[in-house]
């Protein structure tokens, strides 16, 4: 049973008949029933869908986080499924050696919020990660970090994405103890959660 939001004239949620309504972000959409598929599957459909279950297993540790950093990115997607077609048309390389993810080329967060200088990251005596970044007193001063570090052997992450304002300079961010190779993100979130920065790829820190 389908339900009819705003009248008969409205957009349908369910199933009525052979027509199947959904709603997402806002827009509503009407498709047919399944149809059983005859014939045999590509190559290059085969490849897609490799291409997709790679991003999909990339992202997965990190929802939370892009839920963040990929906030309002347009009005079509957000979140983990706009970060997702970022990571398949920028950073996704297919070369002799098969598919893969170029750490470099990814973005945990983006938006227009302009980025501190000098952003770094060091392993402190205890094992944690120490950011660093040029401090600043200005109408940005309330803008907090966004802190993640992934350890894609593991497929484990360690994140926090409202850390010290930008006034302070620096933070910490908590590894508990993990060990390994981790890639390693900065990024900015307004303080009112208008607007977040691009994310800054920090590279490869062994703790």
């Amino acid at each position: 049973m389908g339900i009819l939001i705003s009248g008969p004239n409205g957009p349908i949620i369910g199933k009525v008949g052979a027509m199947h309504g959904s709603s997402r972000n806002g827009k509503h959409y009407v498709k047919g029933p399944y149809k059983k598929r005859t014939r045999k599957v590509s190559q290059k459909e085969l490849l897609n869908r490799e291409k997709f279950a790679l991003a999909q297993a990339w992202l997965a540790p990190l929802l939370d986080f892009v839920r963040e950093g990929f906030r309002g990115y347009s009005q079509q997607s957000q979140g983990f499924i706009a970060a997702k077609s970022w990571l398949l048309k920028n950073a996704l390389i297919s070369d002799a050696d098969g598919l893969r993810i170029d750490p470099a080329l990814m973005k945990v967060s983006s938006g227009d919020l302009p980025n501190p200088t000098n952003i770094a990251v060091s392993p402190t005596e205890n094992g944690d990660l120490k950011f660093t970044w040029d401090a600043s007193r200005d109408l940005y001063d309330s803008d907090q970090i966004m802190m993640l570090a992934y350890n894609i052997e593991t497929s484990s992450a360690n994140y926090k994405t409202t850390g010290q304002f930008r006034s302070v300079g620096e933070d910490i961010l908590r590894m508990s103890g993990t060990r390994g190779n981790f890639l390693v993100y900065a990024a900015f979130n307004a303080s009112d959660r208008s607007r977040q920065s691009d994310s800054v790829y920090l590279g490869v820190v062994k703790i």
